[in-house]
Formats: C-alpha cells, sequence, structure tokens
C-alpha cells in the first residue's frame, strides 16, 4: 500500500514523500515509527510464519467464520487507508520535515476522522490478527496501536499545532482523532495562560 502511495506520490510531485529517517536518532518519532512497524511485521509476516511453523491460535478467537471476517475486515481496512492516503493529494507525507508546510487536509474522510490513514491501518492490523489469531499476531497488533498512538499524539499533533496553529486545534477541537467525535482536543484558547 504505501509502495503504491509512494509510487502516484512521484508521478504526480516529482517525490515519494518519504520523510523518515531509517537510521536510528533516539527520538521519539523513530521510536513511534519503529513500533508501529514492528508491530505490522510482526502480525502482517510473524504472526503467519508462526502458524506455519505449528503455533496453536488462541482458542477464543479460532473459529473460521472468524477468519473469514478477518480477511473481509483487512480488506476494508487497506482500501479505506489507500482512499485516505489518496485524499490527502500533495500532502501525503511519511514522517515529520520541521522545515515542511502543507495544506492541513480536512475534508473527506479527514472531515470524519482526523487520522483515517491510521484509523483504516489499524483496522486492517485487526483483520490480520483474525486471519492468524494466534499470540504473535495480537502481540504485533497491540504494539502496532501503541506506535500509532504514540506517533499521532507526541509526533504528529504537536507538528500540526505548530505548523497550522488555530486552524488545527480548531478542526481538532471538533473531528475525533481516529473515531467520529473521540479523541477531540480543546479549543485553542485554552492551551493559552
Amino acid at each position: 500500500m504505501g509502495a503504491l502511495r509512494a509510487a502516484i506520490q512521484r508521478r504526480h510531485t516529482g517525490e515519494i514523500g518519504t520523510r523518515r529517517s531509517m537510521r536510528p536518532d533516539g527520538s521519539l518519532e523513530w521510536w513511534a515509527l519503529a513500533g508501529t512497524d514492528l508491530g505490522w511485521l510482526t502480525v502482517g509476516i510473524g504472526a503467519p510464519v508462526a502458524d506455519l511453523a505449528g503455533m496453536s491460535p488462541l482458542a477464543i478467537l479460532d473459529h473460521s467464520m472468524l477468519r473469514g471476517v478477518g480477511v473481509a475486515v483487512a480488506v476494508l481496512g487497506i482500501v479505506l487507508a489507500f482512499t485516505a492516503q489518496m485524499a490527502m493529494g500533495a500532502s501525503w507525507r511519511t514522517g515529520i520535515d520541521e522545515a515542511e508546510r502543507t495544506t492541513l487536509v480536512t475534508t473527506g474522510a479527514f472531515r470524519v476522522v482526523r487520522n483515517p490513514v491510521f484509523a483504516a491501518a489499524t483496522v486492517a492490523f485487526i483483520g490480520l490478527a483474525l486471519m492468524v489469531p494466534n499470540a504473535v499476531a495480537v502481540a504485533g497488533l497491540v504494539v502496532s496501536v501503541i506506535g500509532i498512538e504514540a506517533q499521532v499524539r507526541f509526533a504528529e499533533e504537536p507538528y500540526l499545532r505548530r505548523v497550522h496553529g488555530v486552524a488545527y486545534t480548531s478542526y481538532a477541537s471538533r473531528v475525533g482523532r481516529f473515531l467520529p467525535g473521540i479523541g477531540r482536543l480543546q479549543p485553542e484558547h485554552q492551551y493559552r495562560s
């Protein structure tokens, strides 16, 4: 999904939209991205490998119907994440470049939740965990959710506040973080002393 979006970004803007450093720098942003990456790799690759190696599924989730639901949920999450990425247009990025200023996207899926890409990716990760419901999948899901939460709360939201100021905090006071109405921020005037 990310590679396809990067190719589309390159065709439209001349660059791939990646702002993240692969070099460990100890920053919270780096650790959050690393956690998210570790989580999706664990749920998406580690869990199926563990399953093939004979790891038993978790009894509570070991139902063929749930596995089928998992396939549908994973596909839905992937499609929704890609759709939300495309809705960002030229503003789409992975990682943060403090010097860069992009347009604040508040339309389409971004009118419903502030982070539809991350919300949809979480849906995809839940689907993957249901497809191969073992302890590795659940651990990967938990790690990816923690990474996404850290990335959004401690890296992206502070960056968007700095770049877009009142426009972002006004938007964030009306629109939920990952779910409609949930995780709205306090209006800008409440941040001032």
